[in-house]
């Protein structure tokens, strides 16, 4: 997982990741702009860049939502986890061979 320092409980998401279990997102580090693939349980964590080690927080661009109603904020929420979700279920079928993976 690049962008990151793992601690202890984070390990073990890096055997899912291994099993086809996270999704990730890119972002880029603030201090030497080097662009970042970070699992997406660690938006709103501290994070640290693994070639410069600055520290910051993992935060999607596509998620920032500025002056917006809450109805507006939750619809567009709801898309990016559909879009996620679409996402890792076609990556979980092609890891089965195009066999329909049920959840």
């Amino acid at each position: 997982m690049h962008g990151t320092s793992l601690s202890h409980d984070d390990r073990s998401h890096r055997q899912d990741a291994a099993c086809g279990g996270d999704v990730f997102f890119g972002q880029a580090c603030p201090i030497c702009g080097r662009k970042l693939r970070i699992a997406v349980n660690l938006l709103g964590r501290r994070v640290y860049c693994q070639h410069c080690g600055g520290g910051f927080v993992a935060a999607d661009e596509s998620l920032r939502l500025g002056e917006v109603s809450a109805d507006d904020a939750s619809r567009a929420c709801d898309q990016t986890v559909d879009a996620l979700l679409a996402k890792a279920e076609a990556m979980l079928a092609r890891a089965a061979g195009g066999r329909r993976v049920s959840r």
